[in-house]
C-alpha cells in the first residue's frame, strides 16, 4: 500500500501517533499496538479508489486520518486535512512539517463553514471522513464540497449497508446519485475497508459551492446553483 521510497514516512506518522498522538489525547493508549493495521493501512487502502492527481479534503481529520496515510501512499495527490480543533489542527500542522508532506494542507474550521470558501472553489474531486458522523449527518458536512463531477468516499464499518437505509432521505434531498459500497483491501488486511461512494446524480446542475438545500429545511426554498 506504501510505496517502498515512502515507507519511512508511514513509520515516522505512527511514531507521532504512538507519542503525541497518544499525550494529546488523539489517540487512546490501547490503540498503539494496532496503529498498522486499524489505523495507518486501513487509511491508506483508500488509495485504490482514488483518480490520480485528484484533490483530496479529509472531513474531521482528527489525528490525520485518512488524509495523511493518503498522502504518504500517493504524492500525486492533493491532500486539505480540515480540523475544526485547535489541539489537533496544530498536531497536523507539526506532523505534515516535520514529515515534509508538501502536498498536505491542514485547514482549521468545520465544514460546514467552509461550504462557500472561495479559497475551495470549485470543491473537491473526494472528499473523505472517516470515524466522524453518521452517513446522513455526512452527507450534509460533506456533499456541499465535492466538486460536480467529484465524489465523497465515506470510510465505515461493515454496518454501512444500515446506515444506507438510515439516511436515504438526506441523500434524495441533496439530490446525490445511488450510494455504491466498495470493500477496499480485502486481500491486504485481516479486516476489509469498507467506503460508501456518493456522487451527484445530475453534475450539470451542480456549480459552486455545490449545494442544495435539502428539501426538509421548510424556512428555506430549494434550490441549484
Amino acid at each position: 500500500m506504501f510505496p517502498v521510497e515512502r515507507l519511512p514516512l508511514a513509520e515516522a506518522y505512527a511514531e507521532h501517533l504512538a507519542s503525541a498522538g497518544v499525550v494529546r489525547g488523539l489517540i487512546g493508549p490501547r490503540e498503539t499496538p494496532r496503529l498498522w493495521d486499524r489505523h495507518l493501512l486501513n487509511s491508506a487502502v483508500l488509495a485504490q479508489v482514488v483518480p490520480d492527481g485528484a484533490s483530496v479534503a479529509d472531513v474531521g481529520s482528527g489525528a490525520g486520518l485518512p488524509g495523511i496515510p493518503l498522502a504518504i501512499a500517493r504524492p500525486d495527490l492533493r491532500v486539505v486535512l480540515i480540523e475544526p480543533l485547535l489541539r489537533r489542527a496544530t498536531f497536523l500542522t507539526e506532523v505534515v512539517d516535520a514529515l515534509g508532506l508538501d502536498n498536505v494542507e491542514v485547514l482549521r474550521g468545520r465544514a460546514e463553514e467552509l461550504h462557500r470558501s472561495a479559497d475551495l472553489a470549485p470543491g473537491f474531486d473526494v472528499v473523505t471522513s472517516r470515524a466522524v458522523a453518521g452517513l446522513g449527518q455526512l452527507v450534509d458536512w460533506c456533499m456541499p464540497l465535492v466538486h460536480a463531477h467529484g465524489v465523497l468516499l465515506g470510510l465505515k464499518g461493515s454496518s454501512v449497508r444500515d446506515e444506507l437505509d438510515g439516511a436515504r432521505r438526506t441523500l434524495t434531498s441533496w439530490g446525490c446519485s445511488e450510494p455504491e459500497v466498495v470493500e477496499l483491501g480485502a486481500d491486504l488486511l485481516t479486516e476489509s475497508t469498507f467506503a460508501v461512494r456518493i456522487a451527484w446524480s445530475d453534475p450539470t446542475s451542480v456549480g459552486w459551492p455545490a449545494r442544495r438545500v435539502p428539501a426538509r429545511s421548510k424556512d428555506r426554498r430549494r434550490r441549484r446553483t
